[in-house]
């Protein structure tokens, strides 16, 4: 599920410090409990990108049955996520020049807070809506200018340190979605505190922010975050992030210097944001609407929420094989194609026997959807610029994110409409055949400016 990071622009390492900021030479003891505060930082926002997404997922029939939704409201409030991502993730940039990126991810972890200990009190859909949608909010914005960070403070382990936040994002995600039915029952019962009870980790979150807010970085930090332009991550991954960093870094000073393409005239810009588009609906529909299926076919609630956390820490160790193996293959189509296979494999057996093999079918569309990082790394090879990957990234998370909002929504119009699960699992099937087919054309071994 999840999500994931921006593509940044490899010129902005080698920016000069400016005086008097956090990038600037700092004492030794200074740079070394800064480095420290960024870390733990890193790895406890880390773990709030997804609870707010995947606790809700565990209970969604709790509350919609709360709230008196219907069966198209609730997909409505499946797609809040990536509407929001895209919404608010491209004002980061911005926000990060004006304000200094760790100062934004402080006040991203204080509207997760916000919005988690809000939403339980909600006394209709639309305040629901709104709570979640002040979460989500500071979700995006984190989302964007973490990588940032990472690429500041620790430019020489961008790889280590992205593995370490993409972990921690994984963990967060599967652990919510396993443990919040264990621990609503143990609260009474309550979807409620179900809900409410990851507040307390957001509040965690904000703390090693707080006195780094004085940090505010204008050097590297500020260039990273004004070249990253609109690009932005959501669904999970994020070890891709090193190796488009790494691989950019090597391009020659006259490739970094050449005018960035204009990646609307490329068809592998367009088949890139339509593979995006595809692959991040999968893996919103299956963060939101997994567990109802399993809950729908008999599955006990806490044991439909350790399927769906399965399926999200699929993520940990594929996230660091793909885009390796990825970077060393000319034509990425043929990982592609095995990983959409993967996804029909799975929403095969949803669809004819969802109670009877729900291991197998978990872990198949856990490997599915590991399709995000390799989207990312393709980004990554698919321009010989750093100026034209953050166009390129920026373009196809864009038009990603975009595509990707319907399809939550349809899913639960199609529920309450056919009265089952057959006509939407046939759905999320389906969308795997034009998944492989734009993803194997954005594959081929050629890059934007080629084709501009």
């Amino acid at each position: 599920m999840p999500d994931e990071p921006q593509t940044l622009d490899p010129a902005a390492t080698t920016a000069r410090p400016t005086r008097g900021t956090a990038d600037s030479p700092a004492p030794a003891g200074t740079a070394r409990w800064v480095a420290g505060l960024v870390a733990v930082g890193l790895v406890l926002a880390a773990l709030n990108l997804r609870p707010a997404i995947t606790s809700l997922g565990a209970l969604l029939e709790e509350v919609s049955a709360g709230l008196h939704m219907s069966g198209t409201v609730a997909g409505v409030l499946t797609s809040v996520p990536p509407l929001c991502f895209a919404v608010f993730g491209i004002t980061a940039p911005r926000l990060a020049r004006r304000f200094g990126p760790a100062t934004v991810v402080c006040a991203g972890m204080a509207a997760i807070f916000a919005g988690l200990v809000l939403r339980p009190f909600a006394g209709g859909t639309a305040a629901f809506l709104a709570a979640s949608a002040l979460a989500l909010m500071g979700i995006a914005l984190s989302n964007v200018l973490m990588p940032v960070l990472v690429k500041t403070y620790f430019p020489d382990r961008i790889g280590s340190m992205t593995g370490l936040y993409s972990m921690a994002l994984a963990m967060g995600t599967s652990v919510a979605a396993a443990a919040t039915v264990p621990m609503t029952e143990a609260l009474g019962g309550d979807w409620r505190l179900g809900l409410g009870v990851w507040a307390g980790l957001a509040a965690l979150a904000v703390l090693p922010w707080l006195p780094l807010l004085r940090h505010r970085a204008t050097g590297p930090a500020a260039s990273a975050a004004g070249g990253g332009g609109a690009a932005s991550g959501g669904s999970g991954g994020g070890s891709a992030a090193g190796t488009e960093a790494s691989g950019g870094s090597a391009a020659g000073t006259a490739a970094e210097a050449a005018p960035a393409p204009r990646v609307t005239r490329s068809r592998t810009a367009w088949a890139l944001g339509c593979f995006f588009g595809l692959q991040a609906t999968g893996a919103y529909i299956t963060m939101g609407w997994m567990p109802q299926i399993f809950r729908d076919a008999g599955v006990p609630a806490s044991t439909a929420g350790v399927l769906l956390a399965v399926t999200m820490v699929m993520g940990v160790p594929l996230a660091f094989v793909i885009p390796g193996l990825a970077t060393r293959m000319k034509n990425q189509g043929p990982i592609v194609v095995a990983l959409g296979l993967c996804g029909l494999g799975g929403y095969t057996g949803l669809y004819f026997a969802p109670a009877g093999g729900a291991w197998l079918w978990a872990l198949l569309l856990g490997v599915s959807n590991c399709a995000f990082p390799l989207a990312l790394t393709m980004i990554g090879m698919r321009s010989r610029s750093g100026a034209g990957v953050v166009r390129l990234s920026a373009f196809a998370q864009s038009v990603g994110y975009l595509i990707s909002i319907p399809g939550p929504l349809l899913v639960g119009v199609l529920y309450q409409h056919s009265g089952g699960w057959g006509l939407p699992i046939a759905l999320m099937g389906g969308l795997m055949i034009p998944q492989m087919i734009v993803g194997s054309l954005a594959g081929r071994d050629r890059t934007v400016e080629d084709e501009c």
